[in-house]
């Protein structure tokens, strides 16, 4: 499989089309017709409210009239608080989660129990017993820093290459990812990089860029890779794999998952989708099943939740998470997730194909290390 880029396309377009495509603004790739309809506003309130979310449907709309009466010199201004607000209303959510109660649905639960003659010990436990990790370095450098040492590095190496392998084995791409972006590439990916809730580390100082980031997800470098591509849709779907360092800026403070669980720095192996609108369901579906694959064939007992609105980044029009139980915490984890963000993302990355239609995008994580 390979990437059909603009520059290898063989097809009779005008130099002035692909210039409309590939270069048209972030503002006229929106869609309009959807957040400038006021018979939509009601339906965008409540699901920004179902969501937690802060964009605000009616600030749009009063920017998008004002827009609309404006005279030429007036736009431009009214033009980038329009955008702006526009691009804070998150993806429309999937049908069935609008009278959803706000709580998980358990969609199947694989794998058997295992029954101990003992109290089984916890990950941080026994990995400090057998001086596989060290941990002290926080004073330094921040709460839940590690190392994984001797055979629990091994074991890490080894559960990438076998989750990439997999992987293959499905016809995924393998590619290298950056883990310094754009901060306009991740938020067009949906995250907020600014903020005291920001998850995402900001760089700066004399030596750096202040519009630059680290990502958090192989996911962004992926869509930074595609943006401002025009695809062909004989090639659909394009399934892409990725291995990176990630680096998230919050922590968890939940008891059960103290130690060496939801870090600021880890390894993930990423899978993502490049689909046609009629088939991102399916192949949401598919990644889905990729990844109770891998987690039955490690042995693990899991569920997989379908998740509610109230747990959706603002990019997701659905999304699945993956838990596995510990038995040293006794609780369920989050393990991975799998996420339909339909055209949200390849509107503000302008991710074309076949003369400017915009796909769907999948992504979803296979492994994350290190897990309990």
């Amino acid at each position: 499989m390979t990437f059909v880029f603009s520059s290898v396309i063989r097809r009779k377009v005008s130099p002035s089309e692909v210039q409309f495509y590939r270069h048209s603004s972030k503002f006229d790739r929106l869609n309009w017709k959807y957040l400038g309809d006021p018979k939509n506003s009601a339906d965008i309130r409540e699901n920004i409210s179902r969501r937690k979310g802060v964009g605000d449907i009616d600030e749009v709309s009063h920017l998008k009239s004002k827009y609309d009466c404006a005279n030429s010199g007036e736009k431009d201004s009214i033009r980038e608080r329009l955008l702006e607000a526009a691009l804070r209303i998150p993806n429309v959510s999937h049908s069935s989660l609008i009278h959803n109660d706000g709580s998980p649905i358990v969609v199947k639960r694989c794998g058997t129990r295992k029954n101990y003659d003992f109290r089984p010990a916890a990950f941080e436990t026994l990995s400090k017993r057998w001086g596989l990790t060290r941990t002290d370095t926080s004073v330094y450098t921040g709460p839940r820093s590690y190392y994984l040492l001797d055979q629990l590095a091994d074991l890490e190496a080894a559960l990438v290459n076998y989750a990439v392998d997999l992987l293959r084995s499905k016809g995924f791409r393998l590619v290298s990812v950056p883990d310094v972006l754009p901060r306009e590439v991740i938020e067009d990916c949906g995250m907020n990089t600014r903020g005291v809730r920001s998850q995402v580390y900001s760089l700066g100082g004399e030596l750096s860029n202040e519009d630059l980031c680290l990502s958090g997800t192989a996911e962004m470098g992926v869509s930074f890779l595609l943006k401002d591509q025009e695809l062909q849709s004989k090639d659909f779907p394009q399934r892409i794999a990725a291995v990176s360092r990630c680096y998230r800026a919050e922590t968890s403070k939940i008891s059960e998952e103290k130690g060496i669980y939801r870090v600021h720095q880890f390894t993930k192996v990423e899978m993502y989708g490049v689909y046609l609108p009629e088939e991102s369901a399916e192949g949401l579906l598919h990644f889905r099943d990729i990844q109770e694959e891998f987690f039955n064939s490690l042995g693990l007992e899991i569920q997989i939740l379908d998740m509610p609105e109230c747990e959706l980044g603002a990019q997701a029009h659905r999304k699945y998470d993956i838990e596995a139980y510990f038995p040293g915490k006794d609780f369920w984890g989050e393990l991975s997730s799998a996420s339909d963000c339909t055209d949200y993302q390849a509107r503000r990355l302008n991710i074309t194909y076949d003369s400017g239609k915009f796909p769907h995008t999948i992504n979803g994580q296979l492994a994350l290390f290190p897990e309990p």
